[in-house]
């Protein structure tokens, strides 16, 4: 069965850097996903789960960990990485077919920190092309549970140079600047949506301020399907038919942006450094 495209979705992704489809997975899936990742969860050993640094024994995210390329050990992770629909939205709205480079798993339990805004692209490196992502909701997302929030038309920036983030409220360490230019808007999504977004799209999350509601969310990366290299940890990249894709190690490193008032405007000056070779998710 062909997935029906929205006309629409091209013009957003040029104007806007994402776009989201909405129910795309049915609630037959959507349950099928909470049940087996938190079996997952519940029976993987460490390894298969990524422990960020400043994760205390008392955090949620102790707990519940993210899981980071569990499509290398778990069917049914390739299966979402490699779904159709997937493949024909992303090709139609690009107009080549990507490859795939990573899955994600992440629980986001009640009480759990965000994550700060970031840029995928600084760690996923490819070149030529950038990254992109498909975003699966497996809750019901709002601002109280702590739904991706999103820069339109950030992803037309280039990478921006990190600096410190509050880990009060985010378990990752460094954020991005916003131009004042730009908006910081929620993305409120429902159980099935699927989020697709540019590599250089500002994004992150707050936390989870809810008693009682996780905000799951299933994500696969992909690169460009012109791609010639790629940061090393996102190795081997796959085709949709499960095949390798031979491509060169991204050296890191780079230019990135720093922001600069220009009376009242946001300049964008751009220096010499940006991070080494990665080794680590996002």
């Amino acid at each position: 069965m062909m997935t029906t495209i929205d006309p629409g979705w091209r013009n957003q992704w040029e104007q806007d850097g994402f776009f989201v489809a909405q129910g795309l997975f049915s609630w037959e899936e959507i349950g099928a996903y909470r049940e087996h990742f938190e079996h997952l969860n519940a029976t993987l050993d460490d390894g298969a789960k990524w422990r960020d640094s400043g994760i205390e024994a008392g955090d949620p995210l102790a707990q519940y960990p993210r899981m980071v390329h569990p499509h290398r050990f778990d069917e049914r992770s390739r299966a979402f990485m490699l779904d159709p629909r997937l493949r024909e939205i992303m090709t139609a709205v690009l107009g080549e077919e990507p490859y795939c480079a990573q899955t994600m798993f992440y629980f986001k339990p009640p009480g759990a920190r965000g994550q700060a805004l970031h840029q995928d692209q600084i760690y996923l490196q490819v070149h030529p092309g950038t990254c992109l992502a498909a975003w699966l909701a497996v809750d019901d997302c709002d601002a109280a549970n702590g739904c991706l929030q999103v820069v339109p038309g950030s992803h037309r920036l280039p990478l921006l140079c990190e600096i410190p983030a509050d880990t009060e409220r985010s378990f990752t360490r460094t954020t991005i600047p916003v131009p004042q230019e730009m908006e910081v808007v929620d993305v409120v999504m429902k159980a099935g949506d699927v989020l697709f977004f540019h590599g250089n799209l500002i994004h992150g999350s707050e936390p989870n301020t809810t008693d009682d509601r996780f905000r799951r969310s299933l994500i696969g990366h992909y690169a460009t399907g012109r791609a010639e290299a790629i940061a090393r940890f996102y190795h081997p990249l796959l085709r949709f038919d499960g095949t390798a894709v031979q491509v060169e190690v991204s050296p890191g490193g780079g230019a990135c942006g720093v922001l600069e008032d220009d009376h009242g405007r946001t300049r964008i000056v751009m220096v010499a450094t940006r991070l080494p070779e990665v080794t680590a998710p996002h």
